[in-house]
């Protein structure tokens, strides 16, 4: 059964600046301690950080399937407002990840988004409800955002230099 995947978001207001929070996204190294779909995250080439044209290699595993590697491209890094990021993968289609950050009272309304800019190929929609057991992959993909959402809060209200994972700090 082929799903459709078009675009979603999730948002949610979090005490904490947007720079903070900017921060801590951007880095898209930490990506793992947020995203439950996420195992690893590193800048490649010439990258070192958030900046337009910027690439990272991520490594994606969720539900039975193995992990799966792609290489997106940052195409917002507007420190303190957005960060975005490009993903195309053979099969997969090419969608586009938003963060957003807007001032509210007391903290920051974080809104994490997806669109789709090219749809998922059939034998991607095979590889996920028949190998790796997606069955609502559109509701998968908000349920992880609400995740990422709900795991910034927390790492944004630990103290400087706290929150990251312990093999974090020993590398």
């Amino acid at each position: 059964m082929r799903q459709q995947l078009d675009t979603d978001q999730v948002s949610r207001h979090i005490a904490a600046t947007p720079h903070a929070l900017y921060e801590i996204v951007a880095d898209v190294t930490r990506t793992p301690e947020l995203s439950p779909d996420i195992v690893r995250c590193e800048w490649v080439g010439d990258s070192t950080g958030p900046a337009v044209g910027a690439r990272f290699k991520a490594t994606n595993k969720f539900g039975r399937g193995p992990r799966v590697s792609n290489r997106p491209v940052v195409i917002t890094a507007d420190p303190d407002r957005e960060f975005a990021f490009s993903r195309r993968a053979p099969f997969s289609g090419t969608l586009v990840w938003r963060y957003q950050f807007i001032p509210e009272a007391n903290g920051t309304r974080v809104i994490e988004s997806y669109t789709v800019t090219e749809p998922v190929h059939w034998f991607g929609w095979f590889m996920l409800t028949v190998m790796k057991g997606a069955k609502d992959r559109r509701r998968e993909m908000r349920a992880s955002m609400a995740t990422t959402l709900d795991r910034l809060d927390a790492i944004a209200a630990t103290p400087p230099n706290r929150g990251r994972r312990a093999d974090d700090e020993r590398s």
